[in-house]
């Protein structure tokens, strides 16, 4: 059996001055920061043997996809089945103004916390994440292969293969800016989980998704 990798990478800290939770919105780009990031996960991945890049279509993926690309003289995919997840908040600041938790209009999606009622269910994006896995790892065999997307679909991701429920404490989740979540199968079977955080160093100050400090 030979051992094939698939390593999910997150986007490095995005530009987000109004701090609002921007999903799926077009446009959001790499922080200065967040190109340091990805320079840095493109040097944590420079030895290994990567045949395929392949990232999300929105803006902050690509980019923290390209350096990664470059280092191995790959192109960029790309795959819309690793796209970030929905979400009812997108487009606002979540707890300030129009995305205050205490605005009616706001409460029919807190009925299931568990699937989750406010955003895509969690099922839908392992399902989808988990086909482009699939076929990452079935043209790579016995190589690497590099896929860029979002947290919240790496960690259901990872959850899933390791057999833990789905529902969770979002700040808990390990899964930092260009964190590195490496899945790691023998033969077809997933033999182990690896994860790793090659931008750790520029985590201080940096901004997370929602707009809150990470530190």
């Amino acid at each position: 059996m030979v051992d094939t990798v698939i390593h999910l990478v997150r986007h490095g800290e995005v530009h987000n001055p109004d701090r609002i939770l921007y999903g799926r919105l077009p446009g959001y780009r790499l922080s200065e920061r967040g190109e340091k990031m990805a320079e840095l996960v493109a040097n944590h991945l420079a030895s290994r043997d990567i045949t395929a890049v392949t990232a999300s279509p929105l803006l902050r993926a690509q980019q923290t996809a390209a350096p990664i690309a470059q280092r191995h003289g790959l192109g960029v995919g790309t795959d819309d089945r690793i796209i970030e997840s929905t979400n009812h908040f997108e487009g606002l600041r979540v707890g300030h103004g129009e995305g205050r938790l205490t605005n009616p209009r706001h409460w029919p999606h807190f009925r299931n916390p568990f699937t989750p009622s406010w955003g895509e269910p969690y099922r839908e994006q392992v399902a989808r994440v988990r086909a482009a896995v699939r076929d990452a790892k079935n043209t790579n065999e016995g190589h690497e292969a590099v896929l860029v997307l979002h947290q919240l679909p790496i960690w259901v991701t990872r959850l899933a293969a390791e057999g833990r429920p789905l529902f969770h404490d979002p700040r808990r989740r390990q899964c930092g800016l260009c964190s590195v979540t490496s899945l790691v199968f023998r033969g077809d079977h997933l033999d182990h989980v690896e994860y790793a955080e090659p931008a750790a160093e520029l985590y201080s100050g940096a901004v997370d998704a929602t707009g809150g400090k990470l530190t």
